[in-house]
């Protein structure tokens, strides 16, 4: 359980900032530093969707379930979809600015249950998610060094990349570790650093490559290298199972979102700033991904060579890069992409820990008093680390080999891990969907702040809750043919093992609520006196 705090004297009430009597009538005191602008939560959640990240370790998805179309006419389409969570959020942070977010909206709106649940599968989303952009950064990090070095490259192995995902996650930490103020002027700085190197990536895919694709191609071409309906691009299967499973790219890059709602309580006009955070960040980041996308492919010089580097393994992007530009260049880009999943990888962890914070202030992690301490820079240091930690812990089955080849032309791929990836997302989106479908059953009766959708909410809610619940359930559909049961060559290396975790996970915190937590969890617990609450009515 948290430790207790000392209240605040209901004489001190006038000299609390607008901020922190907002944050006060939601019943907490003001513990973290309050020194982002509404710029600086922009930037996080700018950061953590990181399209200098997603676009290029996610491109080969979109690639081999539906081809240019998937890219070219997917990425808008489902932004679009996106983009209207978005704005279901926030309307939700601009009533409830606190550090709990998701979690805190769903107690409100909907009761202890609903919010033990939004907030375990939020907290567990969080910390995978920035497990995998981490690995990530690690895996791009491996493929400049490997473009620079031929002897560094000779040497690849997962244990390699393993370290090199270590040594990035202590750095996030070390970073996160200085203080808000720090974070806050990094997270601005990786916001010029996604404008000026998006811009300076398509530049280059625009003015290097001695010829590109026509826009037939870019805009018309459709391909099925999913193994799925023996490759062919029409029917129902490609329509309905390949193509959607290409729009994943989109979905896997435009998330983390919420950091904006998990940083309210360090920002400065949140009722405005925070809500503006959430929609802008995800609509400059579909702008800016789509142009860069469409620049990935109008640089493709031998579609075929793009599949066949993707089959053995290879990341589809980096082929792509390979063909169209000199080494020079090509090292440039690589560069330019992993200093951004750097910038990603240190936002997550700031946002994960900001999670971690105020779900162990309400007492609903095991060692909860440890978990909500700040440090006298008015960091979550314990929760900073701990998340560190876990991220690493989870992550180790990517050390384990799997070979998609042959013994002859091994293709050794970290399976059981892109797996746990699937399930972060999962949980990060279906956490959205609890919140925005209570608001919506609340009708009339909620009272939104500042920033609201009015009457809009009546649609806009349910159609972010049918989107969610349509990608959940293509995460957990198999990747390929060679992991249905019932097919003659299935083996449980191609396994998409997300329905499995993912059900499971769902299964341990049923059973945890219904034997334990229901008896002790009540939702979100006031930091303040009762009395300066009070103050606030008269």
């Amino acid at each position: 359980m948290p430790e207790a705090h000392e209240p605040i004297p209901a004489h001190h009430v006038s000299e609390l900032s607008e901020d922190e009597k907002h944050l006060a009538r939601l019943g907490y005191r003001q513990e973290l530093n309050r020194s982002w602008s509404g710029f600086s939560n922009f930037a996080i959640s700018f950061s953590i969707i990181s399209i200098l990240a997603g676009c290029f370790t996610t491109f080969g998805q979109g690639w081999s379930n539906g081809g240019p179309i998937a890219i070219s006419w997917g990425w808008p389409i489902i932004s679009l979809f996106i983009l209207i969570i978005g704005f279901t959020m926030s309307e939700l942070v601009s009533a409830y600015p606190t550090s709990g977010g998701i979690y805190w909206w769903a107690s409100k709106l909907g009761g202890p249950a609903a919010g033990f649940f939004t907030g375990w599968l939020n907290l567990i989303g969080l910390v995978a998610v920035t497990a995998s952009v981490a690995y990530g950064a690690a895996t791009f990090l491996d493929i400049t060094l490997s473009t620079i070095s031929d002897s560094w490259a000779s040497g690849y192995s997962l244990k390699r990349v393993f370290v090199l995902f270590v040594l990035i996650m202590v750095m996030a930490v070390l970073l996160n570790a200085f203080g808000a103020h720090l974070l806050a002027m990094i997270n601005n700085i990786s916001v010029w650093w996604h404008v000026a190197g998006a811009a300076a990536v398509i530049l280059i895919l625009i003015l290097i490559p001695e010829q590109h694709s026509s826009s037939s191609f870019v805009w018309t071409e459709r391909i099925n290298n999913s193994g799925f309906a023996d490759g062919s691009t029409s029917g129902m299967t490609f329509w309905f199972l390949v193509l959607p499973l290409g729009f994943l790219l989109t979905q896997y890059t435009i998330t983390g979102f919420d950091a904006s709602a998990h940083l309210s309580e360090e920002t400065n006009e949140a009722s405005t700033g925070a809500a503006k955070g959430i929609w802008r960040s995800i609509f400059y980041s579909a702008v800016g991904g789509w142009i860069l996308l469409l620049a990935f492919l109008y640089a493709v010089q031998d579609p075929d060579g793009v599949t066949a580097g993707i089959n053995s393994g290879l990341n589809g992007a980096d082929v792509i890069f390979g063909q169209a530009l000199p080494e020079r260049w090509h090292i440039t880009i690589l560069v330019i992409s992993t200093a951004g999943q750097l910038f990603c990888a240190t936002a997550c962890l700031t946002s994960a820990s900001r999670m971690t914070f105020a779900f162990s202030r309400d007492g609903a992690i095991p060692g909860s008093g440890m978990w909500s301490k700040v440090a006298g820079n008015k960091v979550p240091i314990n929760a900073v680390v701990a998340v560190a930690v876990v991220g690493v812990l989870i992550t180790l089955p990517a050390l384990i080999e799997v070979n998609i080849g042959t013994p002859d032309a091994p293709i050794i791929v970290p399976t059981a891990f892109y797996a746990v990836v699937s399930v972060a997302v999962i949980g990060l989106y279906l956490a959205f969907a609890i919140p925005i479908f209570l608001r919506w059953k609340m009708g009339d009766a909620f009272q939104p702040g500042a920033w609201t959708n009015g009457a809009k909410y009546k649609w806009m809610n349910l159609v972010a809750v049918a989107e969610i619940l349509i990608i959940s359930i293509y995460f957990i559909l198999p990747f390929t043919p060679l992991a249905v049961p019932w097919n003659e060559n299935f083996s449980w290396k191609f396994v998409n093992y997300a329905p499995i975790l993912t059900v499971g996970s769902l299964i341990v915190l049923t059973i945890w609520w219904q034997a334990s937590a229901k008896r002790w969890f009540t939702g979100p617990k006031h930091t303040i006196d009762q009395a300066v609450i009070d103050a606030f009515e008269e």
